[in-house]
């Protein structure tokens, strides 16, 4: 993290052809094609709205939520990169603490789907693997969830072989929330196959959901699936999780770049050589193209931590991009609110059991606890 104090983290403003950033302005458009259209009524991008309390309250009736788990990199004992000599079992107590809190408060949260944004691990061996797989087990069966693989979670190259054992596809294929996955036609299947690129499919507040979950700088072949699962699923509300998002726009030169350098939609990539796309290419060559994505979740950058921003895709439709790595700050709940257009962003610390108000990083509360305004029109069927 540093010793330095953090630049506050602002919205990019600056965004390629046919999207803008932080939108303020009311406006129409089609989320879901013809057959589905819809007026958008309202505030389409509510940006920095705090929310007062110190606590996470009980979720009303009438609402849902998605909880988000931010990088699970804290891992200790033998095996960690925080204790390379140490003779203990590996452990990570934050990742047990999110899990466990998720999985203790599902009904009185009425959490729906969780996703897990990536670098489930912090050193890619099997120790961590293990301790990963024990605590995602708590919520396994219980709720539909999804795992974006981040960096740490694969070689430079994007094999994801470990994780592919850990997490593979028939771990989930009888659910029956489990969409499908990525499936490699020739090449080694360790890298971009199995489950390393899967999608989920679930109902809530009266309304059809597709959630997208991408490896870290997804290939050409891995975003023309993801293209083909939107347009299959045109009439469901799509969000995506994919590890790297928001940040750093260029790659930073110096380790003080990385708190102070211009943030938004990053141009560079860490995984998968030049195959590898970039957030930016992400967005250029797939996402903006969707009328039903309205979300995008990611991790990757401690040191950015906590930035959203709000843009326009190709189809007039309002995407909000939503970045979270909050290492032992806490995890994101986001609770939807139907009846009045809101999707209320908590970010919950299940460890001190309080809100996020502010981090060494982030000082901006806005940043940590807002909302967003989502249109989700009465009609829809029950």
């Amino acid at each position: 993290m540093g010793r330095h104090p953090a630049r506050p983290a602002t919205p990019s403003h600056q965004e390629s052809s046919g999207a803008i950033a932080v939108v303020i302005n009311w406006g129409c458009g089609r989320i879901f094609g013809v057959k589905h259209a819809i007026l958008m009524f309202g505030l389409l991008a509510l940006i920095g709205r705090p929310i007062s309390a110190a606590q996470l309250t009980l979720a009303p009736a009438n609402t849902f939520s998605i909880a988000v788990i931010p990088d699970t990199q804290h891992y200790r004992g033998q095996k960690s990169k925080a204790q390379p000599d140490s003779s203990k079992p590996t452990s990570n107590p934050v990742f047990k603490a999110y899990a466990g809190w998720i999985a203790d408060n599902l009904e009185n949260q009425k959490i729906v789907f969780v996703s897990h944004v990536g670098d489930i691990v912090d050193i890619n061996n099997r120790e961590q693997w293990t301790v990963a797989r024990q605590h995602m087990d708590l919520l396994h069966g219980r709720v539909p969830y999804g795992i974006s693989v981040g960096n740490h979670d694969m070689t430079r190259a994007g094999d994801s072989s470990l994780f592919q054992e850990f997490f593979p596809a028939e771990r989930f294929v009888k659910l029956d929330w489990y969409g499908g996955h990525f499936r490699k036609l020739s090449g080694r299947p360790a890298v971009s196959g199995n489950n390393a690129n899967s999608y989920q499919l679930f109902r809530a507040g009266g309304m059809d959901f597709v959630f997208l979950h991408l490896e870290c700088n997804a290939p050409n072949n891995v975003l023309a699936w993801a293209d083909s699962v939107l347009k299959k699923h045109s009439t469901r509300r799509a969000i995506i999780t994919t590890h790297m998002g928001l940040g750093p726009r260029e790659k930073p030169k110096e380790a003080r770049d990385y708190y102070d350098a211009p943030k938004g939609r990053m141009q560079w990539k860490k995984c998968h050589g030049e195959r590898g796309n970039t957030p930016q290419q992400m967005w250029d060559k797939c996402f903006r193209k969707h009328a039903n994505l309205f979300m995008i979740c990611c991790g990757d950058q401690s040191r950015t931590q906590a930035l959203h921003q709000s843009v326009r895709g190709d189809q007039g439709n309002i995407v909000h991009e939503v970045l979270s790595d909050y290492g032992t700050n806490g995890m994101r709940i986001m609770r939807f609110v139907p009846r009045q257009n809101r999707i209320e962003v908590r970010t919950w610390n299940p460890v001190t059991r309080q809100l996020c108000l502010k981090t060494s990083i982030v000082s901006q509360r806005n940043q940590h606890q807002f909302e967003l305004v989502y249109p989700m029109p009465a009609q829809e069927k029950k």
